[in-house]
């Protein structure tokens, strides 16, 4: 009988990505998925350190892993359990500490090294393997072939940052930006779509820094990946996320003019409307810019729509300041976003700027922001009623013959379709509109 593994993923979709990279190595170890954390041979957490108590549910999830190991080691069933991530980077000392059940631990930078560590943990070589280095060799340079797990598919192509935002925890986490080679992405891109995808989503935590070198060495930039990735045939849908607004070039703003399969999303993350506050963050960009690039884009597609990040409370936000931010909420009028909380992140220098704001105050302002961003996400959707969309199905939804789609826009689409139209792209026309997502009927 095969042995099983069981992923759990947090956070970003750059860790969905390296999720599925892993369980692919897991599989070509002759593992097999199962979703039921009981039945795992192998139970792997892959972990975010952005937000807040990002580590409390870790061991929390550990400790629930526990229970299941020791339950499992009655039957005589062995049970690894591994820890995976930006938690491991950030606090890979205080795991075993808290977790000394915990097999093995490996970085973000890492994983590929996963067959090695299984096999000296199987052959009792080496125990509460710990691995959260900088390694000088890319991860991507030992990973397999990547293949299609649906219509849409993450690819990273870069990794790192070199911003240092205040708040942020990514450059100690995951190093210095790295951008891997045109050919390389190229060549993952068309293994996708040959084993089904139809749509690619370029990840980076710094996406739009992307400076890979391509056949010749020439540095290239994310417009001239862009461009090539446009060439591939069978591609239908290109995306890219997450940019930083300081490093969209206007070559790049002409991309969502020249390339058809761009969708016409932007996720552009802007966190406040406060110069003031920006100055603190460290974001290289001022709110004026920030307009400046988004009409930019705008012309380029004026069917162009546009999501955003935010932070309300930040250290030393007034209310001045997040007048500021709903002022320019209101100038962009996005369609989606996310809003959070300030949340201090230890090592980052806005843990300790004076002026931290009171937690009241800090659910007071985000209740006010998220209500008037899901006012105008509402009002979007609603918008939509009547028209078709071009739909890629992705899953299937709770109700019998329902499947589920996302839109050019990113919207859920909830439909009546036959079983085959998973990973398809189809016409569907919009019958009525939630906050959160869209009902439609297939119609081509």
């Amino acid at each position: 009988m095969l042995k099983k593994y069981f992923i759990k993923t947090y956070g970003c979709q750059m860790n969905v990505y390296d999720s599925h990279r892993m369980a692919k190595l897991l599989e070509n170890e002759g593992y097999e998925k199962t979703d039921c954390q009981q039945d795992a041979d192998i139970v792997l957490f892959n972990t975010c350190h952005i937000r807040e108590k990002a580590a409390e549910k870790l061991f929390s999830d550990l400790g629930r892993a526990l229970i299941i190991k020791n339950e499992r080691e009655e039957k005589k069933l062995d049970t690894i359990i591994g820890v995976t991530g930006c938690v491991v980077q950030a606090e890979d000392g205080e795991i075993l500490k808290r977790a000394p059940y915990v097999d093995f631990a490996l970085g973000p930078l890492t994983y590929h090294k996963l067959p090695e560590v299984l096999h000296d943990i199987l052959q009792k070589k080496k125990e509460h393997i710990v691995d959260s280095s900088f390694p000088v060799e890319s991860k991507f340079d030992f990973l397999p072939q990547n293949e299609a797990c649906g219509g849409c598919s993450f690819l990273a192509v870069q990794e790192g940052c070199n911003n240092f935002c205040t708040y942020c925890v990514v450059p100690y986490t995951r190093g210095v930006e790295y951008s891997r080679p045109v050919e390389d992405v190229i060549k993952e891109a068309k293994r996708l779509v040959e084993t089904g995808t139809l749509e690619i989503n370029l990840l980076g935590q710094n996406v739009n820094s992307y400076h890979g070198e391509d056949e010749n060495g020439k540095e290239r930039n994310l417009a001239y990946l862009l461009y090539k990735m446009a060439e591939i045939d069978g591609l239908k849908r290109l995306r890219y996320t997450t940019s930083y607004p300081a490093d969209m070039t206007d070559e790049l703003i002409a991309c969502h003019k020249n390339i058809d399969i761009l969708m016409p999303y932007l996720h552009l993350p802007v966190q406040s409307g406060s110069n003031k506050i920006l100055k603190l963050m460290n974001r290289r960009h001022t709110r004026e810019a920030y307009i400046e690039i988004v009409q930019k884009l705008k012309k380029a597609n004026p069917k162009l729509e546009m999501s955003s990040d935010f932070i309300v409370g930040f250290p030393g936000e007034t209310d001045e300041d997040f007048e500021q931010t709903l002022t320019l909420v209101e100038k962009i009028g996005y369609i989606q976003a996310f809003s959070f909380k300030y949340s201090k992140r230890p090592g980052t220098p806005a843990a300790t700027m004076e002026n931290q704001v009171a937690e009241k105050v800090k659910k007071e302002r985000l209740d006010i922001l998220q209500k008037r961003l899901f006012e105008m996400q509402t009002a979007f959707n609603l918008s939509c009623e009547g028209k078709v969309f071009e739909v890629l199905f992705e899953q299937t939804g709770r109700h019998k013959g329902q499947l589920i789609g996302r839109t050019p826009y990113m919207q859920n689409v909830h439909a009546q379709a036959q079983i085959d139209v998973l990973g398809q792209i189809r016409k569907v026309k919009i019958l009525s509109s939630t906050t959160n997502s869209l009902e439609g009927k297939v119609v081509l």
